[in-house]
């Protein structure tokens, strides 16, 4: 088809070679090639005229851009399972569909959490950096002692299609599985995993807690300094899920104190401008959001992206429709 005639679009971060390829035969697609984080008013400038807007969740696409882009505006498809990043009130009221990526960064999320869970609970930074440094004196009896799983508890802090995940390959670990959910699951999910109604008693339990809630506005701060205070004295922390459900400062002191034993962060509140007093800390292993970083999953995100809207296209309704 000649490129004039196809629909237009604009890609406002890099997106995999292969997804990159089929979209331009799909659409006649603009992009913005230094794939830097774009701001709301360069995504309005860059992306006008443009039926399709294809972002990730580092884009804030509010009712302002929505709005500017509108009528011509029909998809916004998010690289991403979250979608709070989007004023889903106000597509809806343009008539925009929106659409995301469910169910196929399940696996690569769950290996994420387990890593970081390792490494906070072995030490990995310090002994890496030991190692790099030149420090390393040479094997010692207690040199690096870090909290072994077996027999632990670990508390899943949301239990949908990724936290089940976790809990699957967490269970070979030896780890007694604990779960906090808005609705309790169903025995054939539940997996014998344990069900706590309320996010305190569940704290209440957690050797080691993994955040994966899927980020909303109202679970903003939920990770506070009075939550945190209930966890048993030398536990561990992860979030996989958005920085911004941590209170910072309730974290890092509690890192500081050694009530937290230590934390395997992959996502922080106002990314990738971080609190750089994490980086301070010895007993915190980082990772850059990396969740769903393997080639198969971002491959598979886009493609989901794709035949979602393929299917809009035919009139069909795809299962990641999300208005």
């Amino acid at each position: 088809m000649d490129p004039t005639q196809l629909p237009k679009a604009y890609l406002c971060r890099r997106f995999t070679p292969g997804v990159e390829a089929a979209l331009r035969q799909r659409y006649d697609l603009a992009l913005n090639a230094d794939d830097s984080i774009l701001p709301p008013g360069r995504i309005i400038d860059n992306a006008r005229g443009a039926q399709t807007l294809f972002v990730s969740a580092t884009e804030t696409i509010d009712a302002d851009v929505l709005r500017a882009l509108a009528p011509a505006l029909k998809h916004v498809a998010t690289l991403s399972v979250g979608y709070d990043h989007i004023d889903m009130d106000a597509a809806r009221a343009l008539g925009i569909q929106v659409l995301n990526t469910p169910d196929v960064l399940s696996d690569a999320c769950a290996e994420i959490a387990l890593m970081l869970m390792l490494n906070a609970c072995r030490r990995g930074h310090e002994a890496d950096r030991m190692v790099r440094g030149g420090q390393w004196p040479g094997w010692s009896p207690t040199q690096l002692l870090g909290k072994g799983l077996t027999g632990r508890r670990l508390v899943i802090f949301g239990m949908g299609r990724i936290g089940q995940a976790i809990a699957a390959r967490a269970r070979p670990f030896g780890l007694e599985i604990h779960y906090h959910n808005r609705r309790r699951l169903p025995p054939q999910l539940e997996a014998g995993a344990i069900y706590h109604d309320s996010l305190e008693r569940a704290l209440e339990a957690a050797d080691v807690l993994v955040i994966a809630a899927p980020g909303s506005p109202g679970l903003k701060g939920v990770i506070n300094a009075s939550r945190l205070a209930r966890l048993p004295g030398g536990a561990v922390v992860v979030n996989i899920s958005r920085g911004d459900l941590i209170v910072d400062d309730a974290l890092i002191g509690a890192l500081r104190s050694g009530r937290v034993f230590a934390a395997g962060l992959d996502v922080f509140a106002n990314e990738p401008d971080i609190d750089p007093r994490y980086r301070a800390l010895d007993n915190v292993f980082l990772t850059p959001h990396i969740g769903s970083a393997t080639q198969e999953t971002r491959d598979a995100m886009g493609w989901l992206l794709i035949d979602g809207l393929d299917a809009l296209g035919q009139g069909r309704i795809p299962r990641n429709l999300l208005s």
